[in-house]
């Protein structure tokens, strides 16, 4: 991992960093995610993980007020996690994580949170090997109102 630098993410990073929630998140609006990204470099809550000045991963967090199977509150929940499929597997997954944890720590936090689809048993297996624990799994519904 020569050149691996993993820090927290500016504003020059956000053409780069824009790309990859487009490949996590395929069907976001762009604009949308302008905002997003304006609004976390704000807040200082999301770190960038690049090789050799080229952006391959990124690390978005918040504060919730709870996260299922925590104790406390608020809690920094990991909102989004990507490395591009061509860096997996080399690392820099675990260190946009141990970046997150250790602003937590900075901050006082004892715990933090994260999801997954239930279907993306890649990101599960992920979770799993850097700690995280599953508490909970949950069904979601949405049902559409329509004019009476």
């Amino acid at each position: 991992m020569t050149g691996l630098l993993v820090r927290a993410a500016t504003n020059e990073d956000v053409e780069g960093w824009l790309r990859l929630r487009l490949a996590l998140w395929p069907h976001g609006e762009e604009a949308e995610f302008l905002d997003d990204i304006r609004r976390l470099l704000d807040d200082g809550r999301a770190f960038v993980a690049e090789e050799d000045e080229r952006l391959v991963g990124f690390a978005e967090f918040s504060l919730r007020p709870y996260a299922e199977g925590c104790e406390s509150s608020p809690v920094p929940y990991l909102e989004g996690w990507y490395v591009r499929p061509d860096a997996r597997r080399r690392g820099y997954g675990r260190a946009l994580v141990s970046a997150f944890e250790s602003w937590a720590r900075e901050h006082g936090f004892r715990e933090v949170a994260s999801d997954v689809l239930l279907e993306n048993t890649e990101s599960q297996q992920a979770h799993e090997a850097l700690g995280f624990q599953e508490v909970e799994r949950l069904v979601v519904y949405r049902k559409e109102l329509t004019r009476e």
